[in-house]
């Protein structure tokens, strides 16, 4: 099976589409003038759909067809105020041109071979001076997660920063934790998870 295959057979499952925004989002980018955004992995639109309706532009990525068709539906949604752009890319193969304020990453883990690392570095390479890399990973495994291996490793955000190799004099570390929150699964589930959360600036020089 390939990962576009994966994805799309996920994602048909799905009846619902930018009803849920991650938190560690809010957190960040509320307090943020709305700019240019970088949705990576966009998944099921929410956090999209969130930064449009505060009058964000916004380029939703994904590898599943499925979901760049839906989230790009959500453009007619009453409420929003910017806009959504959703383009289908194999991250792991071509990158969405363009600069941005804030580049969003959550939970972008898959289980198929994925060069990552590149991935973020070419994210924070298309950073605007001043804006802002979110990375947030998944750093333990609830009900609902699609890896249930007991073995998983959860790689911290110090670890993630390092990987990234970039120049200390262009990007700043912000935020490298592992917070705790209470979430909800799709069936109404409830249970404590971490987050692994790595929050990178550029230079506004």
């Amino acid at each position: 099976m390939t990962a576009e295959t994966f994805w799309d057979n996920l994602y048909d499952e799905r009846e619902t589409w930018g009803d849920r925004v991650n938190p560690l989002l809010v957190e960040t980018a509320e307090p943020l003038p709305a700019g240019a955004a970088l949705d990576l992995g966009c998944g099921a639109g929410g956090d999209s759909l969130w930064l449009a309706q505060r009058g964000w532009q916004v380029t939703a990525v994904d590898i599943s067809g499925t979901a760049v068709e839906k989230v790009g539906a959500l453009e007619l949604v009453d409420g929003r105020q910017g806009s959504i752009t959703a383009v289908r890319h194999d991250l792991s193969r071509t990158f969405p041109p363009g600069t941005f304020d804030l580049v969003s990453a959550q939970y972008l883990q898959t289980p198929f071979d994925f060069p990552r690392s590149a991935v973020l570095r070419k994210a924070a390479r298309a950073l605007r001076p001043g804006g802002l890399l979110l990375v947030v990973d998944h750093g333990s495994i609830a009900p609902w997660s699609w890896n249930q291996d007991p073995d998983a490793h959860f790689t911290p955000p110090s670890e993630i920063a390092a990987e990234l190799e970039l120049d200390p004099e262009q990007y700043a570390v912000l935020r490298a934790d592992s917070p705790q929150r209470e979430a909800v699964g799709p069936s109404g589930v409830t249970a404590t998870v971490t987050d692994n959360v790595l929050l990178i600036q550029r230079s506004g020089r």
